[in-house]
């Protein structure tokens, strides 16, 4: 009866654990080779088999590991919102508008449509942030439209290849239903190969290189952090964008701790129309790569734009500290700077030229 007993018990964990590691080379991704592997050989940022930031940076936490477990188990009930989180669920569709206009789908997921044009930023609809689907950080609230509900679009840009921001069934449902190119830093486009992206839907880019999509021109600009799926680092590059059209501006941080590249880009590419600039996941021990919502304001002013809008918080928990205390931190910081913060619920469009004041809604969660 042991024996049968304990079979049963291997049994399951087995199944359990095939379970959860399904897909996940796949998830994973692959490796630069022929052409792409040359170009990220000829990069500047690739030095001794890896990208480099500009400044010495520490990626990894830097600190009492234990310190940083025990924060992680001590209260975590502050690291999640304790009812749900409203949302704003529209259609997809809607009329190209020669206007400025900002979605938020949570985390890092924004759309943006400037002259006419779409922009998707970091598209990641999975429940987790992962290479599991049945294991890490899971969803805080759903995604307020279906991949299925997002309207035409013109460019899908990634700024990096962590869980967070760059998700493989997410990317699998937009080659079906869009046909839009992804703009991606040097790279990335191994892992869009391994996921059979067509050739002609991937355009690479390295700092301060270009490309066009409609009437927009997309550049990517230097940031302050670090890449890697599996347990190599570095073998991809990490990108903040600027988005220019014919009359509008947009800056996107993507994830990258505060550094002096902010006020350069602000100076050739600014001013901004609108800064959307990463406020969370931030902690002591990894000062180096995520910014505190402080130096999130400081990004904004930095890069000359002229509303700020949060994103990468809300959405997933990935640091020790409180859910809402990044927005938090970040609207007295804004109230301090006299910046114009528009801090939308996910699914809300806002038209940056009418920007909605600041209302708390996250307060009574």
């Amino acid at each position: 009866m042991k024996r049968m007993v304990g079979a049963a018990v291997g049994i399951t964990v087995a199944s359990l654990f095939a379970r959860a590691v399904w897909g996940v080379p796949a998830a994973m991704g692959g490796v630069p080779r022929g052409e792409r592997a040359d170009r990220v050989r000829r990069s500047p940022q690739f030095r001794d088999g890896k990208f480099r930031n500009e400044h010495q940076t520490q990626s990894m936490p830097n600190g009492d590991a234990g310190d940083l477990v025990r924060r992680y188990r001590a209260d975590k009930e502050r690291r999640k919102p304790r009812r749900p989180v409203p949302l704003v669920t529209q259609p997809g569709d809607r009329p190209r508008q020669d206007g400025l206009f900002v979605t938020w789908y949570g985390h890092a997921s924004a759309l943006v449509e400037l002259d006419g044009a779409r922009v998707l930023f970091d598209p990641v609809w999975s429940d987790r942030v992962s290479p599991s689907a049945h294991a890490g950080p899971r969803r805080l609230h759903p995604v307020p439209v279906s991949i299925d509900e997002l309207p035409e679009l013109d460019a899908i840009v990634i700024s990096h290849d962590h869980y967070d921001h760059l998700d493989l069934p997410t990317v699998r449902a937009l080659v079906r239903t869009q046909r839009a190119p992804f703009v991606v830093p040097l790279g990335i486009g191994a892992h869009l190969e391994r996921w059979h992206v067509p050739a002609d839907r991937i355009v690479e880019l390295d700092w301060n290189e270009s490309t066009t999509a409609g009437p927009l021109r997309l550049t990517a600009t230097p940031a302050q952090h670090f890449s890697g799926r599996g347990f190599a680092r570095d073998g991809t590059l990490w990108a903040s964008w600027v988005v220019a059209g014919p009359a509008r501006r947009v800056f996107y941080s993507g994830d990258t701790g505060y550094f002096d590249g902010f006020a350069r880009i602000g100076a050739e590419h600014g001013p901004f129309d609108v800064a959307l600039v990463q406020i969370g996941a931030y902690d002591p021990m990894w000062p180096d790569i995520h910014m505190t919502p402080e130096e999130g304001v400081a990004t904004h002013m930095d890069v000359h734009a002229h509303v700020l809008i949060p994103v990468h918080w809300a959405t997933f928990t990935l640091a020790p500290h409180a859910w809402s205390e990044p927005v938090e931190r970040l609207w007295r910081e804004a109230k301090a700077q006299d910046v114009t913060l528009v801090v939308p619920k996910p699914g809300e469009r806002v038209d940056i030229d009418s920007p909605p004041a600041v209302d708390g809604w996250w307060q009574t969660l």
